[in-house]
């Protein structure tokens, strides 16, 4: 009796594991048989969408024949200096004539009430027309300080010969423009700004420069550049002084430059 329940429960294990084997088997061969199946092809347009990209979605911004976007700060249109004051503060005392605004020539610059860092600051100028014993740095010179630190410098740069770092959309006395782009003393000519602002550390350490690109009556003039520092008329540039946002300032240079349909974007 007890041979014969030996030889059953060795036939019944003998019979089980034939049964796991000839699953095993199966399951392997179904495995093989999927992995080598072709995978069903996408279309190309399931293809593009992989890498279709949904959000964020941009703002709308309007952009009107005025040219002025619809999510700028308008600085001047022409009808009022409220946006600006005085280089000492108070109420700036350039001229209001017309849509332009014009250097009164002996009272200083003038700043944006509103500080600003990085930026798209779009602006109109035009030097005086009388030119009658005047060449050089003496012929419409003004000045664009970003930060109220780093000069695109304002010249009549038409047939006026002067140091190129000095002249017309130059980052003064740091980078020369690509071309001169100037149009004739009394013609109205533009500036289009980009500009990054200069990042320090907490301990006031530069941990980035500025850069800068200009596009001077809509020519490149100035791709991306790094500024150097503040701009100094004597001496070299530096990051000396850590700062964070502060105004755009226009300057009196003795010169009765004018400027109008000045806006700016915050980037």
């Amino acid at each position: 009796m007890n041979n014969q329940r030996t030889h059953d429960l060795k036939a019944c294990s003998y019979t089980q594991a034939l049964c796991l084997l000839a699953c095993g088997s199966l399951l392997a061969f179904d495995s093989v048989a999927q992995e080598g199946a072709p995978k069903e092809a996408l279309t190309p347009e399931q293809q593009a969408a992989k890498t279709e990209v949904w959000e964020p979605v941009p703002t709308t911004v309007l952009v009107p024949d005025s040219g002025v976007p619809s999510d700028a700060i308008v600085l001047f249109d022409g009808t009022s200096l409220d946006a600006w004051e005085g280089e000492e503060g108070g109420p700036a005392k350039w001229h209001l004539e017309g849509s332009a605004m014009t250097v009164n020539r002996g009272a200083g610059g003038i700043r944006t009430q509103q500080d600003f860092c990085d930026v798209q600051l779009y602006l109109e100028w035009r030097s005086p027309e009388d030119i009658d014993g005047m060449d050089g740095q003496d012929r419409g010179n003004s000045g664009v300080f970003l930060q109220e630190r780093y000069e695109i410098q304002v010249l009549d740069s038409y047939d006026n010969p002067t140091y190129p770092n000095g002249q017309a959309a130059s980052i003064y006395k740091q980078h020369i423009p690509l071309v001169n782009a100037s149009r004739p003393p009394g013609e109205w000519q533009s500036y289009n700004i980009l500009y990054t602002a200069p990042r320090f550390d907490d301990d006031g350490t530069l941990e980035s420069p500025a850069y800068v690109t200009v596009l001077h009556n809509g020519v490149v003039v100035q791709h991306h550049v790094e500024v150097q520092g503040t701009t100094e008329w004597i001496g070299e540039p530096n990051y000396n002084e850590a700062h964070g946002c502060a105004p755009i300032y226009l300057q009196d240079h003795d010169a009765a430059v004018s400027f109008r349909n000045i806006w700016v974007r915050e980037l």
